[in-house]
């Protein structure tokens, strides 16, 4: 695998929320020493995935880019906005600078349907961002439906489709499925980690194929 093989701005999607999308941006942060930036933050009350993906890389600040946006509530960015009596400003959400030889691994929150104003959803932010996107699913029952979905979604925004990661138990049926119907690439199956360490990570990023 060859960096010169990795677009330098990539936005990473899911399913749903919590199928994994910070475990795969940390294994990518991991392999690459990339920048990581998570425009839209919920559920800060719990820890923001920055710091998530800071602590299990080890990377330092220079490796990081601040949230446009954070909420507490563990809910939709749109009620949680709501809730503090805030609204996401979507049009003035900018992609911070980086080294142009640097690839950016941006985090989405939740799936591309998630609302973030009245309007507007993460997919209308991706439109805007214009990078190419890696869908993560998780290994269970469903996983087929809602991964073909969302690639089609993206597909008739005009979205590329960098592939799809798939965490969890392997399946190699789900796996043939979503590349023969969605005419998309699986690059890579994160399975079970007992812990999640720099070396692990690292071990997953060297297994991803593009």
């Amino acid at each position: 695998m060859k960096r010169g093989d990795f677009p330098l701005r990539l936005f990473v999607t899911g399913t749903d929320t919590g199928v994994g999308k910070t475990v795969v941006c940390a294994a990518l942060m991991a392999g690459l020493k990339g920048v990581y930036w998570k425009p839209v933050q919920s559920g800060a009350v719990e820890g923001t995935d920055t710091a998530f993906v800071r602590r299990v890389t080890g990377l330092d600040d220079s490796h990081f880019r601040p949230e446009a946006c954070v909420f507490d509530a563990p809910v939709s960015p749109h009620l949680a906005a709501q809730m503090e009596g805030r609204k996401i400003d979507v049009d003035g959400i900018a992609v911070p600078p980086a080294d142009p030889d640097t690839p950016l691994i941006m985090e989405g929150a939740g799936g591309v349907m998630v609302p973030l104003d009245d309007t507007r959803l993460m997919l209308d932010l991706m439109v805007r961002i214009g990078a190419p996107v890696l869908v993560v699913a998780q290994s269970r029952l469903g996983m087929i439906n809602h991964t073909l979905l969302t690639v089609d979604r993206l597909k008739q925004s005009g979205i590329p489709v960098f592939g799809v990661v798939i965490n969890g138990a392997p399946n190699p049926e789900n796996r043939k499925a979503v590349e023969h119907y969605g005419k998309v690439a699986v690059i890579g199956q994160i399975e079970p980690m007992p812990d999640i360490t720099q070396a692990s990570l690292k071990a997953c990023f060297e297994r991803f194929s593009w």
